[in-house]
């Protein structure tokens, strides 16, 4: 069960600031000083630093909205829905509320880490491995703060100390700063955190709760590959040095390789354990770091997020009728991302049925209105799926891949006919080759929470920051663009990825022979490994392939085949090369004079 909820404490409201400037969070109410007197405030305090990750802004709900949206997802559902906030459906603007949000939490989080290391050598009565422990959390957070600062914005202030500091919260405001020099501060902060405090996972009972060694040192690996990449973003030549960034990412990929971390047996298990409240239970150590969540909206712990809510297995919201549970009500979800064509039709070309079947879903919950049989007036709940194709519905109930909900009934197996009657799991009649092809996101799964009763909006499921799975992918590329062909170790890893989804491996990875074979098996391997998991949008701005991958999607929306969403989502599609950044808030330049520009396009 999870040991850390995050939550937000008085004594961090009280520890922190902001006010005049994004990069300072609630006036002072008591000073630092006469806080942080005893390791248990020190330890207190450091949470309220890990809390950034699971806020509203962040993880808890508008990361989807602001890192979501690239060439495998987007925004959706039955009604037209067009999100208001962040970049997803590419009308976003310089005043946007979850872009400015985003900011401020980031920062919020530094100033919080800026506190804590400002006061820590100074607390009395803390072991020496406490602290170093500690301040190596706090460094390593602060670091990660700003990579996704650097990631989202590029050149951004770089503020190594508190806003009171000094004694003053006046004369604040902080220029820009060149992004190669913070991505040096990143490096730096996050190895020396790895090297002088961090546990190992192992030491921490392999919990990707909080930080550890392969925690940083993964998380070294991603800021190695993008940083590779800036060049990309901005239509440069590779510089120099860039090669030297893919040596150091596989560097520290190979370092998890040998922590103890392997790939859970089946692909969903890792997830099954999020959803279900728990960590590793496979006892593979697969999931290394997660934004943690905890509660159900009721009682003393409240920290949900809405992973499974926002994004997840889309379902009709039954949380008013207390007596519809279980199988009934697997939880409400509006399921706001959907997959195109692009990564179904990527799943079917490679054979890999068990990825696709549980990232993508194959099939809808189905409803009855009243049940005649039994003459109950109001909803009875979920009584069956109704599978997009009869393929999709014999792989999934003729496989014991997965342990899921599934539904008996006098008309299981049979042909979808009507939503008011039928009982039990059916299928669509689709015509070969033209069947429905954007589906609803299915990788986070409401019916594995353990409460009884489902809040409607809320959820204790954790999001995954880095997997094991991804670390290898990051290894292979690495090593493949390093020494400028497929390695062995870089075969293996690939391997290794895909022998676990049960798809070809002994005739597809002989064929990849030359480097930009292998690069381009990279690029699907990660789309059907990590779709989700907000990676994508990213991964494709450092291949310098953004632009050009969205507005391919958008013409493919255009024609309309396959696409029940089409006309509905190709603008969001139609992207500029503005989008590589998001835009700098209006808010924050109003208060800092410093910051004189915004990013281009923007």
């Amino acid at each position: 069960m999870k040991t850390i909820k995050i939550t937000f404490l008085s004594l961090v409201a009280a520890c922190t600031m902001a006010s005049c400037d994004f990069l300072e969070k609630e006036p002072y109410k008591i000073t630092p000083e006469n806080y942080f007197q005893n390791e248990t405030e020190v330890s207190n305090f450091l949470t309220g630093i890990y809390a950034n990750l699971s806020q509203t802004s962040f993880y808890g709900n508008d990361y989807m909205v602001l890192a979501g949206g690239d060439d495998l997802e987007f925004y959706g559902g039955s009604t037209g829905r067009i999100s208001n906030t962040g970049l997803i459906c590419n009308n976003t603007t310089t005043s946007d509320a979850a872009v400015t949000q985003f900011w401020a939490d980031l920062y919020s989080g530094i100033e919080r880490a800026n506190m804590l290391l400002e006061h820590i050598d100074n607390v009395p009565s803390m072991s020496a491995e406490k602290t170093a422990q500690y301040k190596s959390e706090a460094r390593f957070l602060r670091a990660f703060y700003y990579f996704n600062l650097v990631q989202c914005w590029g050149d951004v202030p770089l503020k190594l100390e508190s806003t009171y500091s000094s004694g003053t919260v006046t004369n604040k405001d902080i220029a820009r700063t060149d992004k190669n020099v913070i991505y040096k501060f990143i490096v730096k902060e996050m190895e020396e955190a790895a090297d002088e405090g961090l546990l190992s996972a192992k030491d921490l009972g392999y919990k990707p709760n909080r930080i550890s060694k392969s925690a940083a040192w993964g998380i070294l690996a991603r800021v190695y590959l993008f940083w590779a990449g800036e060049h990309n973003r901005d239509d440069q030549p590779e510089p120099a040095e860039a090669k030297s960034y893919f040596e150091r990412a596989s560097h520290f990929g190979q370092l998890v390789m040998g922590a103890g971390h392997d790939l859970s047996t089946n692909y969903w298990d890792v997830f099954i354990d999020m959803c279900s409240n728990k960590y590793n239970t496979s006892g593979k150590n697969e999931s290394i770091w997660e934004a943690e969540f905890a509660g159900d909206g009721t009682g003393d712990v409240r920290s949900e997020g809405r992973i499974g809510n926002t994004i997840g297995l889309q379902c009709s919201d039954f949380s008013s009728q207390s007596s519809l549970v279980g199988k009934a009500d697997p939880g409400y979800s509006y399921g706001f991302l959907w997959s195109t064509p692009k990564l179904y039709n990527l799943y079917k070309s490679h054979g890999d049925m068990k990825r696709f079947t549980w990232n993508i879903a194959p099939f809808t919950y189905r409803a009855l209105d009243s049940d005649a049989d039994k003459d109950i007036k109001g909803k009875v709940g979920i009584v069956g799926r109704t599978f997009e194709t009869e393929e999709l519905y014999r792989v999934v109930t003729g496989s014991d891949w997965y342990e899921s909900y599934d539904y008996d009934g006098a008309d299981e197996g049979t042909q979808f006919v009507s939503k008011g009657s039928q009982r039990g799991d059916v299928y669509k009649k689709q015509t070969a080759g033209l069947e429905r092809r954007d589906l609803c996101c299915a990788k986070f799964r409401r019916e594995y929470e353990p409460a009884a009763k489902r809040n409607k909006n809320l959820t204790s499921i954790n999001f995954p920051i880095l997997r094991y799975s991804d670390v290898l992918l990051m290894v292979a590329e690495a090593e493949n663009e390093y020494y400028g062909y497929p390695t062995q170790l870089a075969q293996d890893c690939l391997k290794e990825v895909r022998e676990r989804a049960g798809v070809n491996v002994d005739r597809y990875i002989p064929s990849l022979t030359t480097q930009s074979k292998f690069r381009e098996a990279i690029k699907d391997e990660r789309a059907m490994e990590l779709c989700f998991e907000y990676t994508r949008r990213f991964d494709l701005i450092r291949w310098g392939e953004f632009v050009e991958k969205m507005n391919e999607q958008a013409e493919a929306a255009q024609v309309g085949n396959l696409w029940n969403q089409a006309s509905q989502v190709v603008q969001f599609f139609r992207v500029t090369s503005a989008y590589r950044y998001f835009p700098i808030p209006d808010a924050e330049r109003a208060v800092n004079k410093l910051i004189t520009t915004n990013n281009p396009g923007w």
